[in-house]
């Protein structure tokens, strides 16, 4: 499925969108808000749904080339955050719900790697 497909399903607010992001078809996502476990466990080409919304995530975004990350529980990264996903190419979108909620989604939308 498409990220613009999926983003708009979800009711997903779009923080920053790379041009490419529907190059690819989303067949996977990871839920966690701890680093170290995403830095383990995250797939290449999924999406990353977390609360964390500080610079670190586009950090480990790029190096794992997850293209796409959720924040959630209306959550909003400051401008630098922003920037630096604008200038690596990571889509960031944020909602309201919380990470069980998106999770389950996804998960109804097929999105179940």
């Amino acid at each position: 499925m498409k990220m613009t497909e999926i983003a708009d399903k979800l009711k997903l607010i779009p923080l920053t969108v790379n041009e490419d992001v529907d190059t690819h078809d989303i067949q996977s996502a990871y839920q966690s808000d701890l680093l170290s476990c995403v830095i383990c466990a995250a797939g290449d080409k999924s999406i990353w749904v977390t609360l964390i919304n500080n610079i670190n995530i586009v950090a480990v975004a790029k190096l794992l080339d997850i293209p796409v990350i959720i924040i959630t529980e209306g959550a909003l990264p400051d401008e630098a955050t922003i920037d630096r996903a604008r200038l690596e190419g990571i889509s960031v979108y944020s909602s309201p719900k919380g990470n069980y909620q998106i999770a389950g989604e996804l998960w109804e939308l097929g999105i179940t790697e």
